[in-house]
């Protein structure tokens, strides 16, 4: 599988040429990648007006993954969700539906905010089985798009979730095919499941559109993402990619990243499903003996390991602590969680690094601390109203009664305690205590 945008940039780096374009450092080093950083130069193709070495890439892309169209994105899945919501909302006008989105409450806060920018209205699906992950209840979600005044234009879901918990994608597709409704899957997490055999991609599953976060699972920088189309997805909503797309991105999107995603293509077609099968075996192995141990763990994702430290005598913040001072270094840490991220590039020294340290910890009594109930908060404004209010940051100890304006929590794991527009209550303050939120900002009355 060829390479047509590296092959492009490292052909313009060899000619030594006067650069009188962007960028400003006129390819001279200080990091040490300045000579392949252009911009859209002639011959360079224009990211979302592609019709040269950039979508000759692309359809390389679409060809590994089975889509009917994968665009790429230089600033991440986060890029890709707006655009699946602007998708969404364009789906929703052409078919006279509602412009409304049913989504799981453990979205990431892009979605909260791109819901809120394009008015949608938004349905929280029922089932809510802790912040990181959403179960779906088939039979309620099938009265949902049965009811002609609440049905959605899409389901939106995550899956995997950030703690590694994969959703039976599969009957859900069935049932919103059969309703006329869009599935939206946000697989960040999980570009790799597509080489797994069998697939375990939400393509695959039955998803009529999907982001993946290459740069989170696969070998690519940091921001490389796709947006897919799938085969069954509404071929009006195709010819639409790259507009979803560019309405929400720079305009000088970077050609390191994009070069990224060119290269991993040959990668990914030639043994890197062998690399991922031998990395999945270790896995196995891995968790299988740290279970034997007496460690809990949590999640079906493959690649992912996620403990829950506590039976140890840990929270998941004082682990991650430990495993620093071995030079070990987590994706994510609460007070409960413990999430480490494998890929093929993860060498077997460095897994046995893991499993030594995690085996070298002593045990000591469980911590009988439990997470706090999840709020069940009164919605008082739409997230549009609240996000777009004028607000003030107060401590969330003066914040009791008060309408929240934004999401008040970083990234990782980005998923909101409580969503624009919702009132603060106890039961909000004592998760936003136990995750360490301080300050949150509010609606000024």
């Amino acid at each position: 599988m060829n390479t047509p945008i590296c092959d492009f940039v490292r052909a313009y780096a060899a000619l030594d040429p006067v650069r009188l374009h962007m960028p400003g450092h006129k390819g001279k080093p200080l990091l040490g990648p300045e000579a392949l950083d252009i911009t859209e130069i002639p011959g360079a193709d224009v990211l979302y007006q592609s019709s040269g070495v950039i979508r000759e890439s692309e359809e390389n892309a679409a060809r590994l993954f089975g889509s009917a169209r994968t665009v790429y994105s230089t600033e991440g899945s986060s890029l890709c969700i707006r655009a699946m919501l602007y998708l969404a909302q364009m789906y929703a006008r052409l078919t006279g539906r509602n412009l409304r989105i049913a989504a799981g409450r453990n979205a990431h806060k892009v979605f909260l905010e791109a819901a809120a920018l394009l008015d949608l209205e938004l349905t929280w699906l029922p089932s809510y089985s802790s912040l990181y992950s959403c179960e779906v209840n088939l039979p309620a979600l099938e009265a949902l798009l049965a009811d002609p005044a609440k049905a959605p234009a899409a389901v939106y879901l995550t899956s995997p979730d950030y703690l590694g918990s994969c959703l039976d994608l599969a009957p859900i597709a069935e049932l919103c095919r059969r309703h006329g409704v869009l599935l939206l899957v946000d697989n960040a997490h999980g570009a790799y499941l597509k080489f797994l055999s069998p697939s375990r991609h939400p393509l695959d599953l039955g998803a009529d559109l999907c982001c993946d976060s290459a740069h989170k699972t696969l070998p690519v920088l940091t921001g490389g993402a796709y947006l897919h189309f799938s085969q069954s997805c509404p071929r009006a909503l195709i010819p639409m990619a790259e507009r979803a797309m560019a309405l929400f991105a720079s305009t000088s999107p970077s050609y390191l990243i994009l070069q990224s995603l060119d290269a991993v293509n040959p990668r990914l077609a030639d043994d890197y499903p062998r690399r991922l099968a031998e990395t999945h075996g270790r896995m196995d192995a891995l968790k299988a003996a740290l279970v034997r141990d007496g460690w809990r763990l949590y999640g079906d994702e493959p690649l992912k390991l996620t403990l829950l430290p506590k039976n140890r005598g840990y929270r998941g913040d004082e682990l991650a602590a430990l495993l620093e001072h071995d030079g070990i270094f987590c994706e994510f840490a609460d007070p409960d969680h413990l999430v480490l991220m494998i890929s093929p590039e993860t060498d077997e020294r460095e897994l046995h690094a893991l499993l030594s340290a995690l085996q070298s910890v002593p045990k000591r009594q469980p911590v009988s601390e439990l997470p706090p109930s999840l709020p069940h908060p009164e919605q008082v404004l739409s997230p549009r109203d609240a996000m777009l209010c004028p607000w003030e940051t107060v401590p969330v100890e003066e914040s009791l009664g008060r309408i929240l304006a934004s999401p008040s929590v970083s990234c990782p794991p980005a998923i909101p305690i409580l969503v624009c527009g919702e009132r603060i209550g106890e039961d909000a303050l004592r998760t936003f205590r136990y995750y360490g939120i301080e300050y949150c900002d509010v609606v000024i009355d």
